[in-house]
C-alpha cells in the first residue's frame, strides 16, 4: 500500500470519484489508500460537494509550508496546552470547519465556529480569535455576528470588561430546536396555499405531502432534541462513552 502525500494524479482520481458519487471506501480502494487518508484529505478541503483536486493540491503545499515554518520556531507562538501537537490540532480545526461549510456557513465563519467548539475553554474573544485564526479582527467580527444571529454562539463580559463569544451545550440544544421550528414554519406556510390553489387540484395536493412530510420531520427533530438533552447534561461516561437516554 503506498505511503506518503497524495499526487495531484490521486486527487485528480478523487475528485471524478466524488462526481460519480462513490463511497469514500471505494475511492480508497481504486487508489489503494486507506479510507481515513480520503476522508481526511476530503474533508479538509472542502467536503464532498466542493472538493477540487487543483486547489486540494495547492491548499496542501501552503500547509506544508507552515509546518516547516512552524518547526524553526516562530517568534511568539504561543504553545499548545496539554502537550498537544500544534499542526495535528491545526488541521482538525480545518477538517471541522469544513463540516460546517457544508451546512451552508461560510468560510471564516465556520473557521471561527470550530476554533470556539476546540478551545478548552469554549470561548474566546475577539483578538484571541483573530490570533487563534491568523486573520483581521474586521473579519473576526463579521463571522461572529453571523454567528451570533443564527443563535450559535453567546455573547458575554469577562471580569475585565471584555467581550467573550461562548459555545456550550445549551447553545446546540437550541439551535437544533430552532431548527425544527423553522421546518414546521414552512409545513405550516406550505398548509396555506391549500386553500389558495384550491383543494384537491395537483398543486396543492403537493403542498399538502410537503406538509405532512415537514411535520414529521419537525416533530421528530424536537422528541429527539429533547430526548438527547440529557446525553449533554450527563456527559461521557468513564471510558469515553455516551449512554443514550431511556
Amino acid at each position: 500500500m503506498p505511503g506518503g502525500r497524495l499526487t495531484p494524479q490521486e486527487r485528480q482520481q478523487i475528485a471524478l470519484g466524488l462526481a460519480d458519487g462513490l463511497a469514500y471506501a471505494e475511492i480508497a480502494r481504486r487508489l489503494d489508500r486507506p479510507t481515513s487518508t480520503v476522508t481526511r484529505e476530503v474533508m479538509r478541503n472542502g467536503g464532498p460537494t466542493a472538493y477540487r483536486a487543483d486547489l486540494a493540491h495547492h491548499a496542501t503545499e501552503r500547509r506544508a509550508r507552515r509546518r516547516r515554518t512552524a518547526a524553526a520556531g516562530p517568534a511568539g507562538a504561543p504553545p499548545q496546552p496539554h502537550g498537544r501537537d500544534a499542526e495535528a490540532v491545526r488541521e482538525y480545526e480545518e477538517t471541522f470547519a469544513a463540516v460546517f461549510m457544508q451546512s451552508g456557513l461560510p468560510r471564516m465563519t465556520a473557521r471561527t465556529l470550530a476554533a470556539l467548539y476546540t478551545a478548552d475553554t469554549g470561548s474566546l474573544t475577539a483578538s484571541e480569535l483573530a490570533a487563534r485564526l491568523r486573520v483581521s479582527a474586521a473579519s473576526v467580527s463579521k463571522a461572529v455576528a453571523l454567528l451570533a444571529g443564527q443563535g450559535l454562539i453567546r455573547r458575554e463580559r469577562d471580569e475585565r470588561r471584555r467581550e467573550r463569544y461562548v459555545v456550550d451545550d445549551e447553545l446546540l440544544y437550541q439551535s437544533t430546536m430552532a431548527s425544527a421550528r423553522s421546518t414546521a414554519h414552512l409545513g405550516e406556510i406550505a398548509r396555506q396555499g391549500v386553500s389558495v390553489l384550491g383543494a384537491g387540484t395537483p398543486a396543492a395536493a403537493r403542498l399538502e405531502n410537503i406538509a405532512r412530510f415537514v411535520d414529521f420531520v419537525s416533530e421528530g427533530i424536537a422528541r429527539a432534541a429533547n430526548q438527547a438533552r440529557e446525553i449533554l447534561r450527563s456527559g461521557p461516561g468513564p471510558d469515553g462513552e455516551v449512554t443514550a437516554p431511556e
